[in-house]
């Protein structure tokens, strides 16, 4: 459908925009005011008329102008949504909020519910993750004297098809991994953004650990072990040279593909006094490897794992992602029996965003066309599903497994209007997750797609990215060597 949604005035555009968005995620939603013309003039199959009230108290005006909406169009529909009117990326924050001003659980809970109108399922879980972050946080440096480290990988063995992360495949790179490594460790000495993305005749983004020392360090991508033995320990070694890791908390490398893990890497890995690793199925359904692109097996992902046990890793952790092409309930309860008979220390679940899943089968269809793909028939008429149901399997495995909830955020479009979440035993939490989630230090990162964020006067921080583009990157850091 095209669905107009049309206001009096330009108040909370984007609170109303987001919340109709969440009842019709397939659909066609623009919203505008009476004054622009070309969109008043353009056809509906459904106009919704907003009109906003005078007021002085602009979040008391907002979350009742939602909850009235919400409420008509729940009654349109026949739906509810999990969240109710929460349409933000960070809904803990605001039983985060509410502990520190000492409300008691069931107060939380009574005041969410009737504020935003979220199910009861979903203010227990942002609650049980208030209450975790909170008791993590109180065991971790923060604020504006500690940063943690995070390095780019950008590389990885083949692209998933729902990818939009910085990623780019090993085989157009293979020759020019090793000039990336040289730009990457460039940056660490100078401790500049060299590759930002600002005019190249600027100065680039400086900053100094000031003697501190990094309180988590992360290596992320992409894939990281998509380079070699040599290269990964090269990588490390200038990590280690040129910041103090002594007083790391955690140091983390994103293995990720189980295709890209072998016994070296984790030598490695363990020389350089890594404590936590990810071994990455998504889903442990060959049908559905095969169709998203990722060119490994089921039994691959059980051999990493294994061999990241037998090197000695105590704290990995497996990401799964829920509405995956033509997965269903029977499917994810598969791969949660697969990835309990391995145990892992902490387990990320993820709900694939419409617009990734959307896009996934419009590409698909091109490839075919274009002559690209021999065969079209097995994507045909896949769905992308994801529901209370087959989330809360998920979430039952992982309490199964010893784990309980610690860190949570939404995304745009998600199929069901769901969440993603990330559950692990106590002591093998994601600190660095959780730090740059809540944005309570610095982040000092390097490489292509990296995000650094920097405290800035007045205690704001400030987010510069350098350019996700790998060619561009090097480019950027070229000019100023």
């Amino acid at each position: 459908m095209n669905i107009g949604i049309c206001l009096d005035k330009s108040d909370f555009l984007y609170d109303i925009h987001s919340l109709v968005k969440s009842f019709f995620p397939d659909d066609d939603v623009n919203i505008y005011t009476d004054g622009d013309a070309e969109k008043c003039s353009t056809a509906r199959d459904l106009l919704l008329r907003v009109n906003i009230p005078d007021y002085t108290d602009r979040k008391t005006a907002k979350d009742r102008l939602k909850r009235e909406l919400y409420e008509s169009l729940s009654d349109l529909t026949g739906r509810t949504l999990p969240w109710g009117t929460l349409s933000g990326i960070r809904p803990t924050k605001i039983p985060m909020k509410m502990l520190e001003e000492g409300m008691t659980r069931e107060e939380i809970r009574a005041s969410i519910r009737e504020t935003y109108l979220a199910s009861d399922a979903k203010i227990d879980l942002a609650v049980d993750v208030a209450l975790n972050e909170k008791r993590i946080l109180s065991e971790v440096p923060a604020g504006p004297d500690t940063y943690s480290l995070y390095l780019h990988v950008p590389f990885c063995p083949s692209i998933c098809l729902y990818c939009t992360f910085s990623a780019s495949p090993v085989s157009a790179w293979q020759k020019s991994m090793d000039d990336y490594l040289d730009a990457v460790i460039l940056e660490m000495e100078r401790q500049e953004m060299l590759g930002v993305l600002e005019d190249p005749g600027k100065e680039p983004v400086r900053y100094s650990a000031g003697g501190r020392k990094p309180v988590t360090f992360y290596m992320g991508g992409g894939t990281p072990t998509s380079l070699s033995p040599e290269q990964l320990d090269r990588l490390l070694t200038a990590a280690e040279t040129n910041f103090d890791l002594s007083g790391c908390l955690e140091r983390t490398v994103e293995a990720g593909r189980p295709d890209s893990i072998t016994k070296e890497k984790l030598e490695v890995l363990k020389k350089h006094e890594i404590t936590r690793i990810s071994v990455n199925p998504q889903t442990m359904n060959q049908r559905t490897l095969d169709l998203i692109g990722r060119r490994h097996t089921v039994e691959d992902t059980v051999r990493a794992f294994e061999l990241a046990r037998k090197a000695g890793f105590d704290n990995i952790n497996m990401d799964i992602i829920l509405g995956l092409p033509g997965e269903e309930l029977g499917d994810v309860e598969n791969t949660l029996r697969q990835i309990e008979a391995l145990g892992p220390d902490s387990l990320t679940v993820h709900s694939l965003a419409v617009k990734r899943a959307s896009r996934l089968t419009k590409t698909l269809r091109e490839e075919h066309m274009a002559g690209r793909t021999e065969d079209y028939s097995r994507y045909e008429g896949l769905s992308f599903y994801n529901s209370e149901a087959i989330i809360g399997a998920a979430y039952d495995a992982a309490y199964r497994m010893g784990m309980q909830p610690y860190y949570l955020y939404r995304q745009k479009n998600m199929k069901g209007g769901l969440e993603n979440t990330g559950f692990a035993r106590k002591g093998c939490e994601c600190l660095y997750n959780i730090l740059i989630m809540e944005e309570l230090q610095e982040i000092h990162a390097f490489g292509a797609g990296a995000s650094t964020k920097v405290l800035s006067e007045g205690g704001r921080i400030d987010r510069r990215i350098n350019p996700k583009d790998v060619k561009t990157y090097l480019e950027r850091v070229a000019a100023r060597r």
